[in-house]
């Protein structure tokens, strides 16, 4: 039986292509009993569970699927996210390693994040350790051959919002901008390209590595479609 309290561990599984988790992420969810990932409200498996069920003995885990709130309502999210991190704890209470999978990388716009900030508040004798993951700012680069960032150069990553301004003074001011949350406002992010003529110097990708990837490389083509959550715009002046 285990005894003290378990490690919580954030563990990148990467941007898509399973072959892109590293092998330290590997070897923590095969040493840890209890896999935690984020679970969609009608039970379908999230990104990050796809990525890396195949490495996960289902039968020798338990595996501790966990809703995150969509909503703005800050008491609701102050009460489901406290529930959310006492799942947690009540597993490594028991001494009971958790290793919670996100895709990318666990400290870069990741729900785990939230989740570590919350444990050490309210459970600070919990150690919490993050996993690196390759996020999908990587894996953008390596599909389209396109590097980020050379010499002096300055590279961005800015989730896209409707303040147009705000992704001008974005383009305007780096080399590379890498656009993450595109989806919602492709329209306007095609016209403010069109608008600075760099429309040239763009291309889209959703689920970048995995087996649903699609690469627009003219990026006029999105204008009115509906993406996926899951995709990002890379500029490279």
């Amino acid at each position: 039986m285990a005894t003290g309290t378990g490690t919580l561990y954030g563990v990148g599984v990467g941007p898509g292509d399973p072959e892109l988790i590293t092998v330290k992420a590997f070897r923590i969810m095969k040493e840890s009993p209890v896999i935690a990932y984020p679970r969609k409200r009608k039970g379908s498996k999230s990104y990050a569970y796809l990525i890396a069920e195949q490495y996960i003995d289902q039968h020798e885990k338990e595996m501790l699927g966990l809703i995150f709130p969509m909503t703005k309502d800050q008491a609701a999210l102050d009460r489901e996210w406290n529930h959310t991190v006492q799942e947690v704890y009540e597993r490594l209470a028991k001494g009971l390693d958790v290793a919670f999978i996100t895709e990318g990388d666990p400290l870069l716009y990741s729900t785990f994040i939230h989740m570590m900030r919350l444990m050490q508040e309210q459970h600070p004798d919990v150690k919490v350790v993050s996993i690196p993951g390759i996020s999908s700012v990587n894996g953008v680069a390596s599909r389209l051959g396109l590097p980020l960032a050379d010499g002096d150069e300055h590279v961005a990553i800015i989730p896209a919002t409707d303040d147009k301004e705000k992704m001008r003074d974005a383009l305007t001011n780096h080399d590379c901008v890498v656009f993450i949350k595109v989806a919602k406002v492709i329209d306007m992010m095609v016209d403010l390209l069109q608008e600075l003529g760099l429309a040239d110097k763009a291309s889209v990708v959703t689920k970048v590595t995995s087996g649903e990837e699609v690469i627009w490389p003219d990026v006029t083509e999105l204008k009115g479609l509906e993406l996926e959550y899951l995709t990002l715009m890379v500029v490279r002046k």
